[in-house]
């Protein structure tokens, strides 16, 4: 049984090319063109570095400094006996 397609997916497949390989940037331009929910959408990357994780100097890691942050606060609980607080 094929699945269902809705005509609202359809319009939206129509304006991407599968045999296409897109760059970055308009890749991401194309993505903000599609959007059509209520609410912000998200979007995975996925990228091959061509790197091999079994050595470790070709690790990958890194740390990112969101622009908002996460939107939760920091909370620090102290036990101790003596009035010591940093």
């Amino acid at each position: 049984m094929a699945k269902k397609v809705f005509k609202r997916l359809e319009k939206l497949f129509s304006k991407i090319q599968n045999d296409k390989v897109y760059g970055v940037e308009h890749g991401v331009e194309v993505v903000k063109s599609l959007a059509s929910a209520k609410f912000d959408e998200t979007v995975e990357v996925a990228l091959r570095l061509g790197v091999d994780p079994r050595h470790a100097d070709q690790m990958v890691r890194g740390a990112v400094v969101l622009p908002h942050g996460t939107g939760k606060k920091v909370r620090v609980a102290v036990f101790a006996k003596d009035i010591k607080q940093d």
